[in-house]
């Protein structure tokens, strides 16, 4: 069963950007596209990239990925990454683990 956890506040992600938290050992992307936002594991460290729409490019190899469900959009990645849900609780960020 997942569990929310706080990772940030709503105020340090500007829109069109991403940034890494680190939760339950792990390095998870947050991105705020649209007034929502979206979390994904960060491969490849994908939250230091530019967001395009709801996509983002991995610096290293090229492979492009959905922030919105982790999806891998273009090559050379085969796979998507992990996405987590996100809640907003007041200014908190919080995904589910």
């Amino acid at each position: 069963m997942s569990e929310f956890v706080k990772v940030a506040q709503t105020g340090e992600i500007a829109p069109g950007t991403g940034k890494v938290v680190e939760a339950d050992g792990k390095r998870i992307a947050i991105f705020y596209v649209d007034g929502t936002f979206f979390a994904i594991d960060d491969t490849c460290t994908l939250s230091e990239e530019m967001i395009v729409g709801t996509e983002v490019t991995c610096p290293r190899h090229g492979a492009v990925f959905d922030v919105t469900s982790g999806a891998v959009l273009g090559p050379p990645a085969s796979l998507g990454v992990a996405n987590y849900a996100v809640r907003v609780e007041g200014e908190n960020l919080e995904i589910a683990i």
